[in-house]
């Protein structure tokens, strides 16, 4: 993966999403002094059986900013939309449009948004739409007739945005060795421990995130990596 940017912006649609797998690269990133944030479509507050949402999002939140300071990440936004029910629309794209042209980053990254996991598991809902409307945002930032109420924020327009990096898809393009930051990447995933604890079934961090960028690093040639397929934009 190229390193020719300084500023990313990771959009994706729950706390602990952006901690299977990518924590290791963006630990290896902030080492290097590239600025990461994070943008959280919602505050996962559906996803632990036994507490109730409003228990369970301030939870959520709290260690998702802990997990985020453990791979060198401060800036976390949450946009507060309901867990398992977003729905892919013009204001969930001008929400992330808006963070875009806040940031003002390089390149985006995000999860993907096919219909499964690599051939079998289906993806969550939630996924699917938040990685189709950070694509249409990563251009929507750049066009002044798009979202025109943003001007009146003061957001301008923003066409700086090259390439959007997308984890989880069965195409990968581009690697990033995380041989050195993987332990960092499982500490960071750790960090969601009243999330993992309500999984209801044994789940070790340390052998998922070992096993998976085991995988990706034999295709990188190194011990271990994480995969993301790289699409460009052109204009706007």
């Amino acid at each position: 993966m190229p390193q020719d940017w300084q500023r990313l912006l990771a959009v994706v649609a729950h706390p602990d999403d952006l901690e299977y797998g990518a924590a290791s690269a963006i630990a290896a990133w902030t080492r290097a002094g590239k600025q990461v944030g994070y943008v959280i479509v919602t505050d996962g507050e559906a996803g632990i059986d036994s507490l109730p949402p409003e228990a369970a999002g301030p939870i959520r939140r709290r260690e998702q900013r802990r997990s985020a300071a453990l791979v060198g990440v401060q800036d976390v936004t949450f946009l507060g939309y309901p867990d398992g029910t977003v729905m892919y629309g013009a204001e969930l794209r001008r929400d992330i449009t808006r963070q875009v042209r806040q940031y003002r980053p390089d390149i985006l990254l995000t999860v993907t948004y096919d219909m499964t996991f690599g051939e079998a598991s289906v993806n969550q809902a939630d996924h699917r739409h938040v990685g189709i409307a950070t694509l249409d945002a990563a251009r929507d930032a750049g066009n002044r007739w798009i979202f025109p109420d943003l001007a009146d924020e003061g957001l301008q327009t923003w066409t700086g945005v090259t390439h959007v990096y997308v984890m989880g898809t069965g195409r990968p393009t581009h690697g990033v060795d995380v041989t050195e930051t993987l332990a960092a990447g499982v500490d960071s995933l750790r960090a969601h421990s009243t999330y993992l604890e309500g999984l209801g079934r044994d789940f070790d961090p340390d052998s998922f995130l070992t096993q998976m960028t085991a995988g990706a690093g034999q295709m990188l040639g190194c011990a271990h990596a994480v995969a993301f397929e790289r699409f460009q934009l052109e204009g706007v």
